[in-house]
């Protein structure tokens, strides 16, 4: 337990740790910052360069289908001025009619095969019947019933969407102009057909990756153009009742009912305005795919250009992972150096920490440590930074340690010598001191005052005498235990 506090209280970590730990810190925090700011910056910048590149996409294959609307629509308009065109329809005798029928078919076919993306031209008559026609299904069928017959006998120009043909059953839109009489008189109105594949040929030829696809979606939002032709007049949401019953009157798709595909997040395409961009699951279980879109000028639809997220993500992911490679390496080869810093700074700060602590210890030849403390720091002194003053202050104040211990050392030889001189100077004076001692010296004395006799020789004197003293500090040791 008390191992597991130490790790995870830096106050315990050895000073190499802290070090390495305050130089990576230094390193790698800012430079997270600034990854993460710079990561979110390119990330914003990829993702808006991506949305921008499918909304520019669309925008490009929208202008195509607004040139062709408009190139066919000068072709209508040219054909419907047509001498042969108006002659027909202005005849006031059927004979006279027929006798026109054969240069008008001439014309209608010269206009048919003058693009292979026409697939019929037509005449109608103020009441809705087509009187001439490139296709022998639509000559004497009624059209009245139809958007572009109702707009043109107005007087107006008319692009349907892709509509299902009543008569061939093959899906296609049609440009209808009015004809007029040299006095301004409408008096028919001249359709023509182009194949709905050839526009599906065209947007679906926009292709941004493997699982991208274009499409298409008229002002209801009804999907009139799709790779996947099972999802073809569908609705993008749930359209109103009305607008359903119109629909269906008008046998607009040649269906009963237009189901709905329910992507609520694409409502943004239904009728927009500006160029945008959306993300949206279709089917719900699905990954997410994101569109980019973009309105027709001619036309009041919508084109659309949908690719999966996750390659749109691809490039995202791919800077993450360069940014964060670059952290990781980055923050291995500050934690290489910071460690090797971290060594080289703490060695000699740990030799000096076993240096001090062995300073308390004794030593039976002082002299010699610090030679040896000498030689290991050796190297450390050269240094002038602070480790190096540091050394060099700590290796003098062991020097001056070591003086002073062979001071001490003196001191304490000599202080022994003093206090055996002392001892043996109280020892003299307890015996001299003594009161036995000093009766014993009175005798000596008058012994000495004595005279010797003529037989007592000198030495038997001093034999006697050494007796006497012998028998006195005896007796004087006796009395004192």
């Amino acid at each position: 337990m008390k191992h597991f506090h130490r790790l995870f209280n830096p106050l315990c970590w050895p000073i190499a740790a802290k070090i390495s730990a305050a130089l990576v810190s230094a390193v790698l925090i800012p430079m997270s910052f600034t990854a993460y700011y710079n990561l979110r910056q390119s990330l914003n910048s990829v993702e808006a360069g991506e949305y921008r590149k499918l909304e520019l996409l669309a925008t490009s294959t929208a202008s195509r289908l607004d040139q062709l609307i408009i190139d066919i629509g000068r072709i209508v308009v040219q054909v419907s001025s047509d001498r042969n065109v108006v002659n027909f329809l202005t005849a006031s005798t059927s004979g006279k009619r027929e006798g026109f029928r054969n240069d008008l078919q001439q014309t209608l076919e010269n206009v048919s095969r003058s693009n292979p993306d026409f697939d019929a031209v037509f005449i109608m008559d103020k009441q809705g019947d087509a009187v001439a026609a490139t296709d022998s299904k639509f000559f004497g069928k009624n059209y009245a019933f139809r958007e572009y017959f109702r707009s043109s006998i107005q007087g107006n120009s008319y692009v349907s969407s892709i509509l299902v043909g009543e008569t061939t059953k093959r899906p296609g839109m049609f440009f209808s102009h009015p004809v007029r009489s040299p006095s301004g008189e409408i008096v028919g109105v001249l359709v023509l057909k182009i194949k709905g594949a050839d526009i599906w040929a065209i947007i679906n030829a926009l292709q941004v990756g493997s699982q991208s696809y274009a499409f298409l979606i008229d002002q209801q939002g009804v999907i009139i153009s799709h790779a996947d032709q099972s999802l073809l007049y569908h609705s993008l949401i749930p359209l109103p009742q009305n607008i359903l019953k119109q629909i269906v009157a008008d046998r607009r798709y040649g269906l009963e009912q237009i189901q709905s595909l329910n992507i609520s997040e694409l409502k943004v395409m239904v009728k927009a305005k500006l160029a945008g961009h959306a993300t949206y699951r279709y089917p719900p279980h699905q990954m997410p795919r994101i569109v980019g879109f973009a309105p027709l000028e001619q036309q009041p639809w919508v084109l659309g250009v949908s690719k999966p997220k996750a390659q749109f993500a691809a490039p995202l992911n791919h800077l993450i992972w360069l940014h964060g490679s670059s952290v990781l390496i980055i923050g291995g080869i500050t934690a290489i150096i910071a460690l090797l810093l971290a060594r080289r700074i703490s060695r000699p700060i740990h030799a000096l920490t076993g240096a001090a602590q062995a300073l308390e210890l004794e030593h039976d030849d002082f002299d010699s440590y610090v030679l040896e403390l000498h030689q290991s720091l050796a190297k450390s002194t050269h240094s002038q930074d602070d480790i190096g003053q540091l050394v060099r202050v700590f290796l003098k104040m062991a020097e001056e340690v070591r003086m002073r211990h062979q001071k001490l050392k003196m001191q304490v030889q000599e202080l022994r010598i003093e206090i055996d001189e002392t001892k043996r100077a109280n020892n003299v004076a307890e015996i001299t001191e003594n009161e036995h001692f000093q009766q014993l010296q009175i005798k000596i004395q008058k012994l000495r005052e004595q005279a010797v006799t003529v037989s007592e020789t000198e030495t038997d004197y001093y034999r006697r005498l050494q007796s006497k003293v012998q028998s006195l500090k005896e007796r004087s040791l006796t009395s004192e235990v």
